[in-house]
C-alpha cells in the first residue's frame, strides 16, 4: 500500500523517469498509441496498452503487433515508435506538473543530493514535458537516444548513474510503471512507486520490485526532509 512518509536510505542521486512520474502524460501516450496502431490496421485497446506505458516504444510496438498476430521486424518497430512519438507531440501542447514536482526538487538539492531526469522518450519528445515542470534551471537528462536498450533492461539508468558520478546500488529511481521498477531493480536501484500520474495499481508496482509505493512526490519531499 502506498506510504505518506517512506523509509529509505539516503541516495547519493535520485533518478526521476518523466512521463507519468513528473508530467501528466500518460494519457496522451496511451492515446497517441492508439491512433498509431489504429491508422495501421493493428488492433489493440486502452486496457491492453495501459500497463505497457513505461517500456521501450520499440518493444512495445512489437508486442502489441505480435499479440495481434501481426509481428513485424526491428526496423518497422523503429517507425511505429517514431511515427507514434510525432503524433505524442503534436498531443502534448499543454502538459501538466505533477502533484509535488516543485518540492521533491528543492528538497532533494537543499540536502545536497544530485538528480537527473531518466525517461524512455525518444531526444525530441523531452523538452515540451520538461519545459512545462518550470525549474530554474535544466536538469540533467538521460534519454533513450544514449542506449541502445532502454527499459525494463537498466542501461538507460546505469548511463544517468554514470553522468553523475554516482554508483547504482546509491542511486532512488523514482517511476510510475511497472517496466520503471523492472528496470532499477536490474540496474541494482531502489525503485520507488509514485501513483499520482500511473496508469497501473500500487500493487503492481509492489509486483514489479517497488520498495516502497507513495502517492505522490510530495510524500517523497517529506522522506527526503526527514533523511539523517
Amino acid at each position: 500500500m502506498p506510504t505518506d512518509r517512506p523509509l529509505l536510505p539516503r541516495p547519493s542521486a535520485v533518478l526521476f523517469d518523466l512521463d507519468g512520474t513528473l508530467v501528466d502524460t500518460v494519457p496522451l501516450r496511451i492515446a497517441a498509441w492508439e491512433e498509431t496502431f489504429a491508422r495501421l490496421g493493428i488492433p489493440t485497446t486502452r486496457d491492453e496498452l495501459a500497463p505497457l506505458m513505461g517500456l521501450d516504444g520499440r518493444r512495445l510496438a512489437h508486442d502489441v503487433a505480435a499479440r495481434a498476430g501481426q509481428p513485424i521486424d526491428e526496423a518497422r518497430s523503429e517507425e511505429i515508435d517514431r511515427e507514434c512519438g510525432e503524433r505524442y507531440e503534436r498531443l502534448n501542447t499543454a502538459p501538466r506538473p505533477l502533484p509535488g514536482v516543485g518540492e521533491i526538487v528543492a528538497a532533494t538539492e537543499a540536502a545536497g543530493i544530485r538528480w537527473a531526469i531518466a525517461t524512455s522518450s525518444r531526444k525530441d519528445q523531452v523538452a515540451t514535458s520538461v519545459a512545462a515542470l518550470g525549474l530554474p534551471r535544466e536538469p540533467t537528462i538521460v534519454d533513450a537516444s544514449h542506449v541502445e536498450h532502454a527499459k525494463p533492461e537498466p542501461d538507460l539508468l546505469l548511463y544517468a548513474a554514470r553522468e553523475l558520478g554516482v554508483e547504482p546500488s546509491l542511486c532512488w529511481y523514482v517511476g510510475d510503471s511497472t517496466w520503471d521498477m523492472a528496470s532499477a531493480v536490474a540496474a541494482g536501484m531502489i525503485p520507488v512507486g509514485v501513483l499520482a500520474g500511473s496508469a497501473v495499481s500500487a500493487e503492481a508496482l509492489a509486483g514489479a520490485g517497488a520498495a516502497v509505493v507513495i502517492d505522490d512526490l510530495g510524500a517523497l519531499a517529506r522522506a527526503v526532509r526527514a533523511l539523517d
